[in-house]
Protein backbone atom coordinates (compact mmCIF):
# COMPACT_ATOMS: atom_id res chain seq x y z
CA UNK A 1 0.00 0.00 0.00
CA UNK A 2 2.75 2.54 0.71
CA UNK A 3 3.98 1.97 -2.68
CA UNK A 4 0.59 3.03 -4.08
CA UNK A 5 0.21 5.97 -1.89
CA UNK A 6 3.80 7.50 -1.27
CA UNK A 7 1.68 10.86 0.59
CA UNK A 8 0.75 8.61 3.42
CA UNK A 9 3.26 6.86 6.19
CA UNK A 10 3.87 3.55 6.61
CA UNK A 11 3.26 4.29 10.28
CA UNK A 12 -0.27 5.49 9.84
CA UNK A 13 -1.60 2.16 7.45
CA UNK A 14 0.03 0.14 9.74
CA UNK A 15 -1.96 1.72 12.40
CA UNK A 16 -5.34 1.92 10.30
CA UNK A 17 -4.98 -1.57 9.56
CA UNK A 18 -4.50 -2.64 13.08
CA UNK A 19 -7.53 -0.45 14.08
CA UNK A 20 -9.52 -1.89 11.37
CA UNK A 21 -8.72 -5.45 12.47
CA UNK A 22 -9.50 -4.55 16.07
CA UNK A 23 -12.49 -3.43 14.82
CA UNK A 24 -13.29 -6.37 13.46
CA UNK A 25 -11.99 -8.92 16.23
CA UNK A 26 -13.96 -6.69 18.90
CA UNK A 27 -17.47 -7.30 16.82
CA UNK A 28 -16.98 -10.94 16.31
CA UNK A 29 -16.19 -11.01 19.94
CA UNK A 30 -19.75 -9.93 20.41
CA UNK A 31 -21.37 -12.14 18.25
CA UNK A 32 -21.50 -9.61 15.58
CA UNK A 33 -22.02 -10.10 11.87
CA UNK A 34 -19.40 -7.90 9.42
CA UNK A 35 -20.32 -7.60 6.02
CA UNK A 36 -17.54 -5.48 3.80
CA UNK A 37 -19.07 -4.97 0.66
CA UNK A 38 -17.71 -6.46 -2.33
CA UNK A 39 -15.04 -8.37 -0.20
CA UNK A 40 -17.33 -10.42 1.87
CA UNK A 41 -18.98 -11.05 5.15
CA UNK A 42 -17.65 -12.31 8.96
CA UNK A 43 -19.46 -14.29 11.02
CA UNK A 44 -19.03 -16.75 13.96
CA UNK A 45 -20.18 -20.44 13.75
CA UNK A 46 -21.00 -21.84 17.23
CA UNK A 47 -20.03 -25.48 17.32
CA UNK A 48 -22.09 -27.39 19.99
CA UNK A 49 -20.57 -29.82 22.84
CA UNK A 50 -20.05 -33.25 21.79
CA UNK A 51 -18.58 -36.09 23.01
CA UNK A 52 -15.25 -36.83 21.53
CA UNK A 53 -12.69 -40.01 22.33
CA UNK A 54 -8.97 -39.63 23.57
CA UNK A 55 -6.75 -40.76 20.93
CA UNK A 56 -4.10 -42.73 22.82
CA UNK A 57 -6.52 -44.56 25.56
CA UNK A 58 -9.95 -44.45 23.51
CA UNK A 59 -11.57 -43.14 26.28
CA UNK A 60 -14.47 -41.02 26.14
CA UNK A 61 -13.97 -36.96 26.38
CA UNK A 62 -16.41 -34.02 26.44
CA UNK A 63 -15.48 -31.51 24.55
CA UNK A 64 -17.00 -28.02 25.03
CA UNK A 65 -18.51 -25.80 22.87
CA UNK A 66 -16.47 -23.65 20.41
CA UNK A 67 -17.03 -20.02 18.85
CA UNK A 68 -15.44 -20.51 15.30
CA UNK A 69 -15.25 -17.13 13.07
CA UNK A 70 -16.27 -17.73 9.91
CA UNK A 71 -15.73 -15.98 6.46
CA UNK A 72 -17.95 -15.71 3.64
CA UNK A 73 -16.20 -14.17 0.39
CA UNK A 74 -18.81 -11.85 -1.77
CA UNK A 75 -19.79 -12.34 -5.10
CA UNK A 76 -16.76 -10.07 -6.67
CA UNK A 77 -13.53 -11.08 -4.67
CA UNK A 78 -15.43 -14.96 -5.84
CA UNK A 79 -15.57 -13.84 -9.35
CA UNK A 80 -11.71 -11.69 -9.28
CA UNK A 81 -10.04 -15.03 -8.13
CA UNK A 82 -11.83 -17.23 -10.47
CA UNK A 83 -11.10 -15.05 -13.39
CA UNK A 84 -7.22 -14.83 -11.90
CA UNK A 85 -7.06 -18.41 -11.96
CA UNK A 86 -8.98 -18.76 -15.01
CA UNK A 87 -6.40 -16.47 -16.79
CA UNK A 88 -3.74 -18.88 -15.18
CA UNK A 89 -4.46 -21.45 -16.96
CA UNK A 90 -4.59 -19.83 -20.40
Amino acid sequence: MSAQYPHVSIRDIELATRHMLDYLSDALRENERIEIRGFGSFSLHIRPEKQGRNPKTGEPVWVPEKRVPHFKPGKELREQVDYARADAQR
